[in-house]
């Protein structure tokens, strides 16, 4: 499960604006991790100490995705095939840990977020990172509705790891890219580094500004090329946006996206995309990848309740027609691009 991308704006074109005091260049590296593109920007700071603690952070994404991607080996498939197996499996800390927040942020969402899925992910085949244009067999799909799997049913006792149900599978796709923001938020800060833009895929979080100016970043326009609002952020705060454009496939002119209604088994066809704006907290992260999701899933009726429920203020949700509509506290903070519907 991905989100959709928020483009960095003037990171190349604004790097010796006249009026900027400047004590240290800025220093950008990037990567690809989590399937997507990873990028951290580090400013005014010492060059040899800003690629040093960029490199580390990078470093430690790798290691995260390794250890916790669900379809290649790792600690989370070895999870999974024991669950599978109906039996119990010692983990990490780390990763009993991890469930457990997961399994919180779940029950707070009413399940729209639900890591435990990853079996229905496997059935529309977007456990791949490329996926061919069929639709999972009906008997299936029904199959599933009947009796849908969830992280609810999975038990964590220490670090021992067990479900009630057999047909649970772990994936953390939702949840993992903003886990990796909140630790190296807080990596960089132990190493120094007090202004910061760190990007994956989309999933943006913000530490002190940029010469004395605020990150600016850009709402990706869901059918279009190039962002349609931008979004001076504040330290520390977060931006998690969920989408149907990046990862899909179209059949007989239908897209099917992967982010999953974990009940009804398919893809939502009322939203395309959904943004979401989490103050400074210690997860801030975390809760901007996962709470995204229900978000997007929740509709045209219910998204304003379940972002409010959720603790969100600030959202902005574009539907199947592309009319925008955002909370007042997202607007007031949003400049737009160009002509837009906007309600």
């Amino acid at each position: 499960m991905t989100r959709l991308r928020v483009c960095l704006i003037g990171l190349c074109c604004a790097l010796w604006l006249s009026g900027c005091a400047r004590s240290y260049p800025l220093v950008s590296q990037e990567s690809f991790v989590f399937g997507t593109r990873v990028e951290i920007h580090i400013a005014n700071a010492l060059e040899e100490e800003a690629r040093a603690a960029a490199a580390a952070v990078l470093r430690d994404f790798d290691e995260l995705h390794r250890n916790y991607h669900a379809w290649q080996p790792s600690q989370l498939t070895a999870v999974n095939t024991a669950l599978a197996e109906g039996k119990t499996l010692e983990v990490s800390a780390e990763l009993a840990a991890l469930i457990t927040n997961a399994q919180t942020l779940a029950a707070a969402s009413g399940y729209r977020f639900d890591p435990g899925i990853g079996r229905l992910i496997a059935l529309w085949g977007f456990q791949s990172d490329e996926f061919a244009p069929l639709l999972p067999a009906a008997a299936t799909l029904e199959k599933w509705r009947a009796h849908p799997a969830s992280i609810a049913e999975a038990r964590v006792e220490g670090r021992r790891v067990s479900a009630t149900n057999t047909a649970v599978a772990l994936d953390f796709g939702g949840y993992l890219k903003g886990v990796a923001l909140d630790r190296a938020a807080a990596q960089l800060k132990a190493m120094g580094i007090r202004n910061a833009l760190i990007n994956i895929g989309g999933n943006v979080m913000a530490l002190g500004d940029k010469y004395g100016k605020p990150w600016k970043v850009g709402i990706q326009h869901p059918r279009q090329p190039g962002p349609l609002a931008t979004l001076d952020l504040r330290d520390g705060e977060a931006v998690g946006t969920s989408g149907d454009y990046q990862r899909y496939f179209e059949l007989d002119g239908q897209r099917y996206s992967h982010l999953l209604d974990p009940v009804k088994g398919e893809p939502p066809r009322h939203t395309r995309a959904v943004t979401l704006l989490i103050p400074p907290a210690p997860d801030a992260g975390t809760r901007s990848d996962a709470l995204s999701k229900p978000v997007f899933l929740a509709g045209v009726e219910h998204w304003r309740a379940v972002a409010r429920d959720l603790g969100v203020d600030h959202a902005l949700r574009i539907d199947a027609d592309g009319r925008i509509e955002m909370t007042d506290a997202l607007r007031a903070r949003l400049t737009f691009m160009g002509k837009a519907s906007v309600e």
